[in-house]
């Protein structure tokens, strides 16, 4: 069971600090039941979950040393853009490579959107609003827990990553 003060991956939200564990009942018929109260960091509100859920995904967030070795895998990861003009399976697609709540499967979503995206622009094409909504949707997951297991910024994470690739792709380094 999570503790007051954890961070968690908490579905599609992203990550979530557990403010609070409280126990409610919601009606007289019910018995009491213990929630988390969850702030997610990179949105406003406040969510509470039952401790005893199995409807939405929930895991501890990576720890440093598992988000710098992600990024040092970035040059091994072979990003391939996804095709396919069926806007139902091209959604599906992306939708079931977000809900595996994995960070590489993240991070091979957005590298494979972005990939797509160059491509397109090459070929002085539009770049989908499908493509670019979980293009967006990856990012997002992906930098927010990234920044939380690194301890810096949500917005220096590119540069975190840019400034690690640049250091393990020199030679002698």
């Amino acid at each position: 069971m999570y503790q007051i003060g954890d961070l968690i991956l908490y579905g599609s939200t992203g990550v979530c600090r557990v403010t609070d564990i409280v126990a409610r009942r919601f009606s007289r018929t019910e018995p009491e039941k213990l929630y988390f109260v969850l702030t997610p960091l990179y949105q406003s509100g406040t969510i509470t979950t039952p401790v005893e859920n199995g409807k939405v995904f929930t895991r501890p967030v990576i720890s440093r040393d598992e988000a710098v070795a992600l990024i040092d895998e970035i040059p091994n990861i072979e990003a391939v853009a996804y095709y396919n003009q069926n806007l139902q399976q091209l959604e599906s697609h992306y939708k079931s490579e977000l809900e595996s709540h994995d960070c590489l499967d993240l991070l091979r979503l957005t590298m494979s959107t972005y990939q797509k995206k160059k491509e397109r622009e090459q070929q002085k094409l539009k770049f989908g609003a499908v493509d670019r909504r979980y293009m967006e949707r990856a990012e997002d997951l992906l930098f927010g827990e990234l920044a939380v297991a690194l301890d810096i910024e949500r917005d220096s994470v590119p540069a975190f990553i840019e400034s690690r690739l640049s250091m393990t792709l020199r030679p002698g380094m």
